[in-house]
């Protein structure tokens, strides 16, 4: 018989060539894409649609939908200083991340959905974008409106923010959806520390919040992505397959590992930061300090030390070594300890001030 004359192939190994050769057949001729990530990394998303605005093919209107681990999310010209409570993400590992567009400071985690539109700009409403979500939350009974430029309320709390950014040819519309958000973190991570600070950067405008679960106790990320894909099928009249990507794509796809790389910089994050000014003060056993510090690109370019304790060359020196340091807490730790090897510090008797004055400054700035 034939089949004894020829071997046949593993059955599974073709139908999974088959699957994917009919996957990539029906997304070269649709006229639409939905791309998910599998990854929670915010710089790795956050990557992914650096790509997708920049370098992706725009013919097609594109849907992008991911979530992050904690995360407070600025806006290109906002100051993190000014925006969150850096030393509480710090203890608690909750990651700060920049990204390319505008708008205010965000904190998300696994409660929140972000949903990014690409298309190209002569085609761009973001009335249509809106739509879409709207009409997404409908499914869970949710009636959801337009607020001002950006937001979307429900019973007039705020659900979803967005931002846009626009090129020559491309539009970028992206926003975060509310689902079960821890808000007391979000209280506690967008509430900056309390310092007398003076800042040229864009501020954000705190608004009332709410969880979608409020309304449904039935929505979540998996369900609201299905919905949203459903409404973005029927707005275009197409259907496509759903992508996923991963970390691998950063093999496959080197300028995403670049801009993976450039989103998790420090300069990016911190050092692209507007000119401000920092005052604060602390009553120690050994006297008043209070310290005013002008920064510029995540750096101390001026640092003033005003004191009442009996070690002035001590305040002069922690002076000197300051200026120019990153605020950065080892960056802020190797420059007091380079400060103790200074010749005008009195005597060893100003170390143990000197490191109490660097356990307060770490933690403050």
């Amino acid at each position: 018989m034939l089949s004894q004359l020829i071997p046949i192939k593993n059955p599974i190994n073709l139908n999974c060539r088959l699957i994917a050769k009919q996957t990539v057949l029906r997304n070269f001729h649709s006229k639409i894409r939905v791309l998910r990530s599998n990854q929670n990394n915010p710089f790795l998303n956050l990557a992914i649609e650096e790509w997708l605005l920049k370098d992706s093919p725009v013919s097609k209107p594109t849907l992008y939908l991911w979530r992050n681990s904690p995360t407070v999310v600025i806006g290109k010209h906002q100051n993190p200083w000014k925006e969150c409570n850096l030393e509480a993400m710090r203890q608690n590992g909750v990651n700060l991340a920049r990204r390319e567009s505008g708008g205010g400071a965000v904190f998300q985690d696994l409660g929140n959905t972000n949903f990014t539109f690409l298309i190209r700009r002569k085609d761009f409403s973001k009335e249509v974008n809106n739509s879409i979500i709207i009409r997404a939350l409908s499914h869970f009974g949710i009636k959801a409106d337009v607020s001002g430029r950006n937001d979307l309320t429900v019973d007039q709390k705020k659900i979803s923010g967005s931002a846009y950014k626009l090129t020559n040819e491309r539009a970028f519309h992206h926003g975060t959806m509310l689902m079960n958000v821890d808000l007391k973190a979000l209280g506690k991570y967008l509430t900056v520390n309390k310092l007398k600070l003076q800042s040229k950067g864009v501020k954000s405008v705190r608004s009332r919040v709410s969880n979608l679960i409020e309304y449904n106790k039935e929505i979540e990320h998996e369900g609201f992505c299905k919905a949203t894909i459903e409404e973005f099928w029927k707005q275009y009249g197409d259907h496509c397959e759903i992508e996923t990507i991963g970390k691998e794509i950063m093999k496959k796809i080197p300028k995403i590992q670049k801009y993976f790389n450039h989103l998790k910089d420090w300069d990016w994050r911190f050092g692209h930061t507007p000119k401000f000014n920092l005052e604060f003060e602390k009553k120690f056993d050994w006297g008043l300090i209070s310290v005013g510090v002008v920064s510029s690109e995540g750096k101390i370019k001026k640092v003033k030390i005003f004191s009442d304790s009996l070690y002035p060359g001590m305040i002069t020196a922690l002076e000197n070594s300051l200026s120019g340091t990153e605020i950065n807490k080892q960056k802020l730790k190797n420059a007091i300890e380079n400060a103790k090897k200074s010749d005008l510090v009195e005597n060893s008797n100003c170390f143990p001030l000197m490191d109490q004055f660097c356990s307060w400054l770490v933690t403050t700035i």
